[in-house]
């Protein structure tokens, strides 16, 4: 069985997880909610083995790198990194629903991998020929891969407050009785940026560590070190404005969201759309 075969499968699972979510908010039947759960686990082992599978395959062609050199390699990776940590928020704070806003960012990611980008394995083109590779990138994704389900939260977070305004002091009912109250989903927006944060920086000082290696200068105003400093500051500025302003609610929400268009177009619209020393990343 190849590496692509099981991205099917991935890609496959993905899908039914974020349908029974979905199935999971209408009936706000518990063991619904569970299967969802087992489902994108399930993805999450076979995608893990399959990352897995095709880095051994890029030895056996003779390239011999671990599969985060190019753009069909990095969605699937980042796809990977925000199941797994949606998979440690909902087991920390146990609260399942949030897959049904989470989920669909990793499938839309596989989807498109593998529907719409060249999955060869090619050789690392000398820039990437180094063991950064690994520790800027892990990083980097892990870090956006917070950020993403601080963005599904946050969505979530103003799907609620909505709710509430319209509906007054009555209880919430259908959907939004699965929901966590506004001040849980404000928290946990918070805290999943508190993860990203720290992660982020560390792949901009990795990625700065690894351009002085490759092209002898730590920063040189490339597009896509502009835009990561860009995203650094949006998210800088949420906790800033959290901390010493006290900025939570519906602005922290807004911003979380703003953050993550920020951090889509830093990944993609810089390499598909903008020339620099990253343009390798198409």
């Amino acid at each position: 069985m190849s590496s692509s075969m099981l991205f099917n499968v991935t890609t496959l699972s993905y899908m039914v997880s974020m349908l029974i979510f979905f199935a999971f908010l209408a009936t706000k039947n518990k063991n619904i909610g569970l299967a969802g759960s087992l489902a994108a686990l399930f993805g999450f082992v076979v995608q893990t083995a399959a990352i897995l599978l095709r880095w051994k395959e890029s030895y056996d062609l003779g390239h011999g790198h671990a599969p985060l050199s190019n753009l069909y390699e990095s969605v699937v990776f980042f796809s990977w990194t925000i199941i797994l940590i949606y998979g440690l928020i909902e087991l920390k704070y146990k609260y399942r629903v949030i897959g049904a806003f989470v989920v669909p960012f990793a499938l839309l990611g596989m989807a498109w991998a593998q529907l719409g980008l060249n999955s060869g394995i090619e050789p690392l083109v000398p820039a990437l020929q180094s063991n950064w590779l690994l520790y800027h990138v892990i990083t980097c994704f892990l870090g956006y891969a917070a950020f993403a389900v601080a963005c599904g939260i946050s969505i979530m977070y103003l799907v609620k407050e909505k709710q509430e305004q319209s509906s007054g002091d009555a209880p919430a009912g259908g959907v939004f009785a699965m929901f966590p109250s506004v001040r849980i989903l404000d928290d946990l927006n918070y805290r999943a940026i508190m993860i990203g944060f720290p992660l982020l920086t560390l792949g901009i000082v990795t990625g700065a560590a690894w351009a002085n290696y490759a092209w002898g200068t730590y920063w040189s105003w490339d597009p896509k070190e502009t835009w990561s400093l860009i995203v650094w500051f949006v998210y800088a500025a949420f906790l800033h404005a959290r901390i010493t302003r006290g900025w939570v609610g519906r602005r922290a929400a807004i911003l979380s969201i703003i953050g993550f268009a920020a951090t889509i177009f830093c990944y993609l619209g810089v390499n598909l759309f903008l020339s620099g020393l990253h343009s390798y990343g198409k």
